[in-house]
């Protein structure tokens, strides 16, 4: 079955999947690729084998892309799979998409979006690495034309 026969993207369709699973079984810390594989079965019929390949690495934010730069899931320690968030680091040539746009998928599926921004990455979940991300570039104004090693010698001058 393909986006013309479901109507959903292959990415949005592994998303969903993941989701569905998320609120079905909260107290799982994620899921196998063939898990969501066979969640989106369950909805769309015959995509399993796309969404297994996109599960396991298209959409899988700290990995790296191969070919897609999704970052729709996030693989835990145990090699599981779970939703991404904001917080979650990931692999630095991972730009994509984190979520499907709410017009993409079909209505009834809509909540899930809801679901996640308000309770699943809501800031309460913010690690404590969250935001160092925009730090990127502090201080290049001060120290423009600076050379680095020079700085540093003449913060050492006069140390024995």
């Amino acid at each position: 079955m393909t986006r013309a026969m479901t109507g959903v993207k292959v990415a949005d369709a592994t998303w969903i999947a993941a989701a569905l699973l998320h609120r079905e079984q909260p107290e799982k810390e994620g899921f196998t690729a063939q898990q969501i594989a066979d969640r989106s079965e369950e909805i769309y019929g015959n995509l399993r084998q796309s969404v297994y390949t996109h599960a396991n690495t298209h959409c899988v934010a700290n990995r790296p892309p191969n070919p897609g730069g999704y970052r729709m899931l996030y693989e835990t320690s145990s090699g599981l799979r779970r939703l991404y968030r904001e917080t979650d680091d990931a692999h630095p040539n991972r730009h994509g998409k984190i979520l499907p746009r709410r017009e993409d998928i079909p209505e009834q599926y809509r909540y899930l979006l809801d679901w996640y921004e308000t309770e699943y990455a809501s800031p309460h979940q913010s690690g404590w690495l969250a935001g160092i991300h925009q730090m990127i570039g502090a201080g290049k104004t001060i120290f423009a034309g600076v050379d680095a090693d020079e700085y540093v010698r003449s913060l050492r001058e006069g140390w024995e």
